[in-house]
């Protein structure tokens, strides 16, 4: 770790990692208590799963397309005007929410902010590994993801203070949103520092002009698909994985929310429940950046297959041991370790397609990536929706999403035995490990 952090080029990208998804953690927050935890309202899992069908269908469609302009534009540009844009868009939002516009303009503004979150995520991830060497790409992807991610969760803790200090209302909740805006601001300026070209991708005179590529974007995409079926399949199995771990995710989050809401708490008091999300949210970040600490360690044991392998049985244990008991502080003990878990498999998932994948369709096969962590998200709430009562309280829920885990499991490591040694895909092709 200390020899990534010796790199500069390493440092500046981290920094607007962190910087970027601190951001995101005010922003979301403040999306949580107008949606979720608003004294006027009372949500149901069919609400949470309607906002993030507003919030995240639409840009999986447009996602992978997002991907091929990923391969052309530079990717230190997509961070700071992205970042940038992000800033204006979150100034926007707040004085909608001051002048108490309707509904449908707080989502489209909030929609667009959302928008350019998934393509900032996904050109980070293609930048990686041209900041560090092939040796360190393993810890590399468990300290960058999990360090961002723990910055949004002490962003979510930043909104949480700000928003606990001012009166209830839209007046807090647009104090958070103008927030993260200046936060959005601090991360496109981290960007900039970095230089133009240093996160590729390379240039290639042979590529079409813009307008021409736009046009070509449905068949690049089909290559992309095509390249990642056909060359890189522990990848594909990778993404498999992570795609149903993410589902499982998103169920237990709709719980989590539903108990803090209406269990753990009294339903008329939002503020009591938005702390207990917070606590929540804060021992999943803890476990997160225990991820980052355990799995190099882990993955060289273990391998990545094996470590993907024993994160998803794990969760297939803990999670009924703990979640049945529908009480405080066995769901914080679940949260800690599935943030380990989740932030463990997603470790092993980016590192087996960087390394699989080759750098001039890295960024098409992340936004994939990206589009199916959505799909899933949103897959998950639209089913918890249709089974979980209003108070969070299911055992058969619970149940299901175990069991999910170790079919995961199994099925993962049976599959993985018998795919070939990943490679690391470098500008001119696959290089062996």
């Amino acid at each position: 770790m200390g020899g990534l952090l010796r790199g500069r080029d390493f440092r500046r990208l981290l920094t607007a990692r962190m910087l970027s998804q601190l951001s995101d953690g005010v922003f979301q927050v403040s999306l949580a208590s107008y949606v979720i935890f608003s004294p006027e309202r009372q949500a149901s899992p069919a609400d949470i799963a309607s906002v993030l069908a507003v919030l995240l269908l639409p840009f999986s469609v447009i996602g992978p397309f997002a991907g091929v302009l990923l391969d052309r534009w530079r990717r230190r540009q997509v961070l700071y005007l992205g970042n940038l844009a992000r800033c204006g868009l979150g100034l926007v939002t707040g004085g909608l929410l001051l002048v108490n516009a309707p509904v449908w303009l707080f989502f489209g503004a909030a929609l667009l902010v959302t928008a350019l979150n998934r393509f900032i995520l996904a050109g980070l991830s293609a930048a990686l590994p041209r900041v560090v060497g092939q040796e360190q790409l393993v810890t590399a992807n468990a300290i960058s993801p999990t360090l961002g991610t723990v910055a949004a969760a002490c962003g979510g803790g930043l909104g949480f203070l700000v928003h606990q200090v001012l009166p209830p209302g839209n007046q807090a909740d647009a104090a958070l949103v103008s927030v993260a805006a200046v936060l959005y601001l601090s991360a496109a300026l981290a960007a900039q520092r970095m230089a133009p070209g240093l996160l590729g991708p390379d240039h290639h005179p042979e590529r079409p002009a813009l307008h021409r590529a736009l046009g070509e974007a449905a068949r690049e995409l089909t290559d992309g698909v095509r390249h990642l079926v056909r060359d890189c399949r522990p990848a594909v199995l990778a993404l498999a994985a992570v795609t149903v771990t993410r589902f499982c995710y998103g169920v237990l989050v709709v719980v989590v929310l539903m108990l803090s809401r209406y269990t753990f708490n009294d339903p008329a008091d939002s503020a009591a429940g938005l702390a207990t999300l917070g606590k929540a949210v804060a021992v999943s970040a803890v476990g997160f950046f225990l991820a980052a600490v355990i799995s190099p360690w882990c993955t060289r044991r273990l391998g990545l297959s094996g470590w993907l392998t024993v994160c998803s049985a794990s969760a297939a244990v803990f999670v009924p041991a703990l979640g049945l008991l529908f009480t405080v502080g066995p769901s914080m003990a679940a949260a800690l370790l599935l943030g380990v878990v989740t932030q463990g498999t997603k470790i092993c998932a980016d590192t087996l397609v960087q390394e699989s994948v080759e750098d001039d369709f890295r960024g098409r096969v992340f936004a994939i990536y990206d589009v199916l962590f959505n799909l899933a998200f949103v897959a998950a709430a639209a089913v918890t929706a249709l089974v979980l009562p209003l108070n969070g309280r299911s055992v058969p829920v619970v149940v299901g999403v175990s069991l999910v885990y170790a079919l995961t499991a199994v099925l993962y490591a049976r599959a993985a035995r018998r795919a070939p040694e990943p490679t690391l895909a470098g500008p001119d092709g696959p290089l062996t490990r």
